[in-house]
């Protein structure tokens, strides 16, 4: 090894990164935003879970055990009188679980018989709802420990068995299987990557190898090239689309309770939207190297960060819920998971998909406005 060549070849490179100051900013930023997010804003733990209590009793016992939920941080009590309360709630995510404590509660647990209490959890949120799950069967069981204390001591006599048995019923998603929740997430990593990372390599490629200024010389419009460059690109994804699917359905049998053409639809969506933001970074920037960092930073780790795949958008704090709004994949990911696990149709989806087609509208029409603007 030459020790003259090496150090030309380093401060070549050092020369390199002063010139281009946009990409070396990015790659400090880069990391810097990942650190930042799993050190601050992201966590694992559950906190403040909206949690549906129907209390048919009104006895000091069940009000005892309702204080006992509204106490613990871990939750977030919505009072409710009927099981189509907690359907509405639970399917317009205001609960992502239920208690319901049955009318006999105080009888049963003065008498010293075992008493049967439901909870509900929604299973398209595995992660999620297990840890409710757990964090629930531990209060009640606390409860039941000191209630049944209290009334050996009155009896004088210890009862053997508990005076709260918990029945427990997982909606959408009954053994709680996290490939249920996390594979409509893949599916949107696998068209975040297609369309914005090969989209955004293929304007700046024309620029790089010379041949836009041939295009430029033909009668095409801006609109003409962003919208023939899209439509392959739109195509690939479908076809992603169809093969993600068929896996998920028949090789990982994740359940497909709505309609399958709402699938299509919402991810041909998100295929334009993710694909125009990806020519929109390549009409910027001019350079395949930036725009491909560019696209990863928008649109992959969003997508595995914000989108609720890993981790719950109701537990991070204020400001990262309303920065995760900013970003397609939170839409898309929560209408492929209502529509596999829900069976969810179009119109309680409406926010969701009003919402994914304005980003998909924006992202065109901005790529197109930006190249004419190139042009000018």
């Amino acid at each position: 090894m030459n020790a003259r060549r090496l150090l030309a070849i380093t401060r070549k490179e050092f020369l390199h990164l002063r010139r281009d100051v946009r990409s070396t900013v990015l790659s400090l930023a880069l990391p810097l935003m990942l650190l930042g997010l799993f050190g601050w804003a992201l966590s694992l733990d559950v906190d403040q879970v909206p949690t549906a209590v129907w209390d048919r009793s009104g006895t000091a016992t069940s009000r005892s055990l309702v204080a006992a939920f509204t106490a613990s941080r871990y939750f977030k009590i919505l009072p409710v009188d009927s099981y189509g309360e907690i359907q509405r709630d639970i399917d317009l995510k205001r609960a992502a679980a239920a208690i319901v404590i049955p009318q006999e509660v105080g009888t049963q647990a003065a008498a010293g018989h075992t008493v049967r209490i439901q909870e509900i959890v929604n299973g398209a949120d595995p992660v999620r709802g297990g840890l409710a799950l757990s964090y629930a069967e531990a209060i009640i069981g606390s409860q039941a420990a000191d209630l049944a204390a209290a009334r050996d001591d009155r009896l004088a006599q210890p009862v053997a068995r508990p005076i709260f048995e918990v029945r427990t019923r997982v909606w959408f998603n009954p053994n709680l299987e996290s490939r249920n929740g996390i594979i409509p997430g893949v599916i949107a990593m696998v068209l975040a990557n297609i369309g914005a990372l090969m989209t955004a390599l293929t304007v700046a490629r024309e620029w790089e190898t010379g041949t836009m200024e041939s295009l430029l010389s033909t009668p095409v419009t801006g609109a003409e090239l962003i919208i023939g460059k899209l439509v392959p690109y739109v195509a690939i994804g479908m076809a992603n689309v169809v093969l993600a699917v068929t896996l998920s359905r028949f090789v990982f049998h994740v359940p497909l309770r709505g309609p399958l053409w709402l699938v299509f639809a919402a991810a041909l969506i998100f295929t334009v939207a993710i694909t125009g933001f990806g020519i929109l970074v390549s009409t910027r920037t001019r350079a395949q190297l930036l725009a491909s960092e560019l696209a990863a930073m928008f649109s992959m780790l969003p997508t595995f960060l914000l989108s609720g795949l890993v981790f719950a958008i109701a537990d991070m704090p204020p400001w990262v819920q309303f920065l995760s709004s900013l970003f397609p994949a939170r839409y898309f990911v929560t209408i492929l998971r209502d529509i596999s696990l829900k069976g969810l149709g179009p119109a309680p989806l409406a926010p969701e998909l009003l919402a994914l087609s304005g980003f998909a509208f924006a992202m065109v029409w901005l790529a197109v406005r930006s190249f004419r603007r190139k042009l000018a």
